[in-house]
């Protein structure tokens, strides 16, 4: 995010308190319940959203230094990320080439070489098939180049791993084309700089998109948050734009429109508002003053989401307990804040067996999570 951009959206946001206005779509929409509540409808997403883009996997601190892997089930994949001698990072099936046992059973260490705990076949951390046992009397016409470990297309950009959970997807598209505009906000913010400093995965009974949803704006927070994070923001006031696929929001804190009485050069959009990024199709970056939080969403049925809450850290704070602790109390505050948006989703998933509404109901000031639908609704349409 260069400068102009972020004087802008101060003084956008500084706009509407002034007007004491909302930021207003042009009309109400509706979002049928089938989109959340249809297991067809999740398939479909599975097959056409979930195995066809980009994807986040992990964070680049997760898999650190040459030799450094990363093993864990991911859309119903089983997943192996190693970082070979160079540096780079790719992404395979985690599924021994020869008779398909799990290769690597542990979630995470430093190897070379994996060598399957079945029949001791081994390869590198490259993928190629490195060594079998008894090779010239049982397999006497292998083709090593065939056994390699198969690859799933990967990258490493602004500090995470992206794959596309389908080792037939062809090509990993480049990831600064796919952010489009927003690669220049994740310059901005440095990721791959950051650390985990605090991680925890919660398994929630709600749809996916009912939880993104939850976060894409402010209408709620003054009710669901009173007793946590509501009295510290300004009263359904946000605002958003579209990068493609994606969304940023900028939702200003109670101090935002004290900024109009200081020297405009001494304006920081970070020190007086969060922004939130929506990702398609499994992340929310949440961009608080010093860390930011992400949000990892990985569907496991219509009705059944795990999230995975980390708390990023910038790496220039030092190691020490003192900064230790304040990680955790920031983790703690924001999975509390989650935690009753999810509470609110598991109610509402569990009322569209009611069939009390036929569809949910987005306000003027709800635009966000219409334009997020559609964007679904677009990639399942092609």
């Amino acid at each position: 995010m260069d400068r102009t951009t972020e004087i802008g959206l101060i003084k956008e946001i500084l706009g509407l308190a002034e007007q004491k206005s909302a930021y207003l779509d042009e009309a109400i929409a509706h979002s049928p319940i089938s989109r959340y509540a249809s297991p067809e409808r999740f398939e479909r997403e599975r097959a056409a959203l979930f195995r066809r883009h980009p994807m986040i996997v992990a964070h680049s601190s997760e898999i650190e230094g040459p030799g450094a892997f990363l093993a864990k089930d991911f859309f119903g994949l089983p997943v192996l990320l190693a970082r070979d001698e160079d540096g780079s990072v790719r992404a395979f099936l985690n599924v021994c080439r020869h008779r398909g046992a799990k290769l690597v059973r542990e979630t995470h260490g430093c190897k070379r070489l994996f060598t399957c705990p079945y029949h001791a076949w081994t390869w590198t951390n490259g993928g190629a098939l490195h060594r079998v046992p008894h090779e010239a009397q049982g397999f006497p016409e292998l083709s090593r180049a065939d056994r390699g470990l198969r690859r799933l297309p990967s990258a490493e950009a602004h500090g995470f791993i992206w794959i596309i959970a389908n080792p037939d997807a062809g090509d990993m598209p480049d990831i600064g084309t796919w952010l489009g505009q927003l690669a220049d906000d994740f310059n901005w913010l440095k990721m791959s700089e950051h650390r985990i400093a605090e991680v925890e995965t919660l398994d929630i009974q709600a749809n996916w998109k009912v939880l993104v949803e939850g976060g894409l704006e402010a209408y709620h927070f003054r009710v669901a948050h009173k007793n946590t994070i509501g009295p510290y923001f300004q009263d359904n006031l946000s605002t958003y734009r579209m990068f493609g696929p994606h969304i940023r929001s900028v939702l200003p804190r109670t101090s935002m429109p004290d900024v109009q009485t200081a020297p405009e050069d001494t304006w920081e959009i970070r020190r007086d508002a969060n922004l939130l990024y929506t990702l398609v199709t499994n992340s929310q970056l949440l961009v608080q003053q010093d860390h930011i939080m992400w949000f990892h969403f990985e569907p496991m049925a219509a009705d059944h989401t795990r999230v995975r809450i980390a708390t990023l850290a910038p790496r220039s704070f030092p190691d020490t307990e003192e900064m230790r602790e304040r990680w955790a109390k920031n983790q703690l505050i924001t999975k509390t804040t989650l935690l009753e948006d999810f509470e609110l989703g598991e109610e509402i998933q569990a009322g569209f067996a009611s069939k009390g509404n036929p569809s949910h109901l987005f306000g003027r000031y709800e635009g966000a999570l219409n334009r997020f639908n559609l964007v679904v609704e677009e990639i399942l349409a092609n």
